[in-house]
């Protein structure tokens, strides 16, 4: 949730940022909604402390023993006035909360400008050798992902992985969550469902319900592990004295793909669940955009070690997410369509995340909403398909990467 003292200040500065991302902001129904809010708060305020004044008047003439009739109708006159204000500010701040949570994050400064995804901007891009066969896609190189055996399970969008594919999966996340903690992460075991206050925290919840897979009024299954690991410090004040804290966790993701249907149904590339090893972040402000950058990096790393040509893009401020201020992906190359898909997103929310959350840290004398950033590191599912593409021999095996053959036990696998 973007600062309301700031978007109270700034109103057209906040409007024109807002603009470069597609969201056009109501500025009156805003003010007309916090100036209900303060209006309300102001009286509710004056008539505590006329209460309190009236309160220390009874008192005196108790002590005197003279009679405080008028005063005890007075003071309940204000008490039952006091309620319906106080009822009232509560319905306006839900109404004003409620408004203010269906706006996205503001763009940094430092983000691309544009409307979509063609103003995406190139970083940099590793070199790529020519596959063997750039045509064949993974479903038709390897008879060891079978989506037909999934849908008879559950239905469409869902994936069976057999014998050394599944392997070469669970070696996958193994590799992914060395390389994290090594590098610093905490790792966590996680609940795959989350309930509304953590998906509001993070951003789903209002705005995009309908991309969550719903159980009960309350509870949802995740989307991400972003869900989870982010709200491990809801409604806290955390130590950054020795630094970020760092999580890690390896989850299933579970997405509707609502508004998706009829794109990448082919294969594993948009699957309503899908395996993902996330890396979270909470950081002071200053250090937000240095974090960014680094964790960018180990994703990158991953890739690189994985031998697996890759871009990084960063995103414009058009095809942001709804939390992020800025965005870098991380794409891979898929020989079979010729062109480079999202592997990894990083992106640094700011304090969007943390005040919808109230996640706050020691500034000195003073509380501060933190920074927290999050990343993919990687998609296990896409991460595989280019694994099984790029590494095809033409004939009747894919390489194992050096990176994991210890823990597949193997240099190759067959098709």
């Amino acid at each position: 949730m973007i600062d309301t003292n700031y978007l109270r200040d700034n109103p057209a500065e906040v409007s024109d940022n807002l603009k470069s991302r597609g969201y056009d902001l109501d500025i009156d129904k805003f003010q007309k909604l916090d100036q209900v809010k303060r209006s309300l708060q102001q009286t509710a305020e004056e008539l505590q402390a006329k209460r309190n004044q009236l309160s220390k008047e009874y008192g005196n003439l108790k002590k005197t023993g003279a009679s405080t009739d008028s005063l005890d109708v007075e003071i309940n006159k204000i008490k039952s006035t006091l309620n319906d204000h106080e009822a009232k500010f509560k319905d306006a701040d839900l109404e004003l909360n409620y408004f203010l949570s269906y706006i996205p994050n503001l763009v940094s400064k430092s983000s691309p400008l544009g409307k979509n995804e063609t103003f995406n901007k190139l970083v940099r891009q590793s070199a790529k050798e020519p596959s063997l066969n750039p045509s064949l896609d993974h479903l038709e190189i390897t008879s060891k992902i079978s989506t037909e055996l999934a849908s008879k399970l559950t239905g469409s969008r869902f994936a069976v992985l057999e014998g050394e594919l599944a392997a070469l999966q669970r070696a996958l996340i193994q590799f992914m969550l060395d390389e994290a903690t090594k590098a610093g992460y905490k790792e966590m075991y996680v609940p795959y469902i989350a309930n509304r206050d953590s998906l509001f925290g993070t951003g789903q919840l209002p705005k995009f319900e309908e991309d969550l897979f719903k159980i009960s009024d309350e509870y949802y299954l995740i989307p991400t592990a972003e869900v989870p690991l982010t709200n491990l410090h809801r409604d806290e004040i955390i130590d950054l004295s020795n630094g970020p804290l760092k999580y890690t966790a390896h989850t299933p993701c579970f997405r509707s793909e609502a508004g998706s249907y009829g794109k990448d149904t082919r294969g594993l590339i948009r699957q309503h669940q899908f395996e993902k090893v996330e890396i979270v972040q909470f950081v002071e402000p200053s250090e937000s955009f240095k974090a960014l950058e680094e964790m960018t990096a180990h994703a990158e790393r991953l890739l690189k070690l994985l031998n697996l040509p890759y871009q990084v893009i960063e995103l414009c401020s058009g095809d942001l997410g709804f939390s992020s201020a800025k965005t870098y992906d991380l794409e891979v190359w898929l020989p079979s369509q010729n062109k480079y898909r999202e592997i990894s997103s990083c992106s640094n929310c700011l304090d969007f995340q943390s005040r919808r959350a109230s996640i706050r840290y020691k500034n000195n004398s003073q509380n501060t909403y933190v920074h927290t950033l999050n990343g993919s590191a990687l998609a296990a599912g896409r991460t595989l398909i280019a694994l099984v593409e790029n590494n095809y021999d033409g004939k009747e095996k894919i390489y194992i990467p050096e990176v994991l053959q210890d823990f597949i036990k193997s240099k190759t696998i067959s098709i």
